[in-house]
């Protein structure tokens, strides 16, 4: 069982930077593959980030590559997601998931468990 809280989202100028955080709950957090994705309004949630329970390995979407980073604090149970050089098409809510898989890490039906999202608009 994992329960996630996202934050951090909010209303940055083109170019900016946010950090968002996700903190779970559950005592198998760090066996869980840790993933980002963003929804904007009328369009399909899209995968963003992922990363293994240990950290050692990590996925980005190409839109992001070299932009965002994903990290996790594990003795925190808290993941991040890095966001610099925003852009407008960046916009969206921002969601946080779990899953024990990471072989459907970049799947939306391959997680189990999701935050429930956070804001992010990026002004031109």
């Amino acid at each position: 069982q994992v329960q996630l809280v996202e934050s951090g989202g909010g209303l940055v100028q083109t170019g900016g930077s946010l950090r968002l955080s996700c903190a779970a709950s559950g005592r198998t957090f760090s066996s869980y593959t840790m993933g980002w994705f963003r929804q904007a309004p009328g369009k399909e949630r899209e995968f963003v980030a992922a990363i293994r329970w240990s950290g050692s390995s990590t996925y980005y979407t190409a839109s992001v590559q070299g932009r965002f980073t994903i990290s996790r604090a594990n003795d925190k149970n808290t993941v991040y997601l890095q966001m610099n050089s925003l852009k407008p098409e960046d916009t969206a809510v921002y969601y946080c998931a779990a899953t024990p898989n990471w072989n459907t890490a970049t799947l939306v039906h391959g997680y189990d468990y999701w935050g429930q999202g956070t804001q992010v608009t990026v002004s031109s």
